[in-house]
């Protein structure tokens, strides 16, 4: 296994929230960092409280639907670290509507980011690992990839998406682990409702008064530092042992 200090992780929409706390929280840990997110100041920002704390980490500018953006931070990890162990796919939006409201721009973004993204960062990262025969690949989706909400059809779509695809891939991994020892493993880490500004990717207004209403009736939802422990805890796993799905909501949450 390789040490937490030669690791290197990429980690995707990380300019605030849940990708955020992970950068720090794998930091933390001494782990080389790729900071990818589409607000440069933020990856400066994040990329400056990093080294400040006697970490490594470099900001790559990228949005997720750009398969040419993706693979340029996938390279950009390899050609300066000369390796990636770890991806997090993080990057996503939810724009909550009625599907009668047929807010079709809405529906091309979320499936672009969420599923699209995802698929460009695990299709440019992948082959990388393979060769390794080791790597983490952990797919942030939400507790929509197991239920249905009104008002969130698309967006628990592609949220159950994220669990078929990470399920399928795992399926094929383990598989293939039998044959060439790879030590690859996936994970999918499924949160209920986490302070983050997700919230501001809703545009249709009723909706968005709707959703902060609902997670305004909290009195202590779940944080981006809860979510990233939950990820330090499936990489910490050892490497015989790949953690499927972690599943966590604050202890209110009833759906």
């Amino acid at each position: 296994m390789t040490e937490r200090s030669e690791q290197v992780a990429i980690i995707t929409g990380a300019s605030s929230g849940i990708g955020e706390a992970a950068a720090l929280a794998l930091a933390g840990k001494g782990v080389k960092l790729v900071l990818a997110a589409r607000r440069a100041d933020r990856l400066k920002d994040l990329t400056r409280r990093v080294k400040d704390a006697g970490g490594q980490a470099l900001p790559v500018t990228c949005d997720v639907v750009d398969r040419g953006q993706v693979a340029r931070v996938v390279q950009t990890a390899q050609n300066e670290f000369g390796r990636i162990d770890i991806l997090i796919n993080n990057a996503g939006i939810m724009p909550l509507a009625p599907m009668a409201k047929c807010r079709m721009d809405d529906w091309d973004a979320e499936i672009d980011v969420n599923i699209k993204g995802l698929l460009y960062g695990i299709g440019c990262a992948l082959p990388i690992m393979l060769e390794q025969k080791t790597g983490h690949i952990i797919n942030v989706s939400s507790v929509a990839g197991r239920l249905i909400f009104p008002n969130a059809a698309v967006y628990c779509g592609t949220k159950h998406a994220v669990h078929a695809i990470s399920e399928g891939l795992r399926s094929e991994l383990a598989a293939q682990s039998k044959e060439d020892g790879n030590r690859i493993r996936v994970t999918v880490i499924a949160p209920g409702v986490v302070a983050t500004e997700l919230i501001g990717s809703v545009r249709d207004e009723e909706s968005r008064k709707g959703t902060e209403g609902f997670y305004h009736s909290f009195r202590q939802p779940l944080l981006s530092e809860d979510i990233a422990a939950s990820i330090l805890y499936a990489i910490e796993a050892p490497p015989h042992v790949d953690v499927n799905e972690i599943l966590i909501r604050p202890v209110e949450q009833t759906i």
